[in-house]
């Protein structure tokens, strides 16, 4: 057979190559075996993934569980900064309450600044160009029909 390559000439990965004798052995015996091949072969690369995935899953939640933890000592670090800050104040001769009030109002000049510029990224959000050009696409030819831009 011209132009097919033998079992010892395919490419195997640098694993050595099986030969496989089937002269002896019916179609269906050849088929069978395939199947039940590529059967196992499915089942351990479904395992693999399985156990790739759980462990994969252990990092996250624990990686995610000490960024919960570092916003959680961050944010006290902030509240007791902002304490520090208007105590500095007061001590420079403001009355409490107006120091106070000024690192409240900064914060606060803060936050609508940074709820401003997450409102403008929001907006410029595509909303999956490219899945809804290739949706319609794959609808029109599940339709039989001529896809826009095609």
């Amino acid at each position: 057979m011209e132009g097919a390559a033998s079992v010892s000439e395919t490419n195997t990965g640098g694993r050595e190559p099986v030969d496989v004798d089937a002269s002896g052995r019916s179609l269906g015996e050849l088929t069978s075996e395939v199947t039940g091949n590529l059967s196992q072969l499915v089942s351990l690369q479904l395992e693999l993934a399985r156990t790739e995935l759980a462990a994969d899953a252990r990092r996250v939640a624990l990686g995610t569980g000490m960024f919960v933890v570092a916003a959680l000592i961050a944010h006290l670090i902030l509240i007791l900064a902002s304490i520090t800050i208007a105590l500095g104040l007061a001590a420079m001769g403001l009355s409490g309450w107006l120091a106070f009030l000024i690192v409240t109002l900064f914060y606060t000049l803060v936050a609508v600044l940074l709820g401003f510029l997450g409102f403008r990224v929001y907006k410029k959000i595509e909303r999956l160009p490219r899945t809804k050009e290739t949706w319609a696409r794959t609808k029109a030819v599940l339709r039989r029909e001529r896809a826009a831009g095609l």
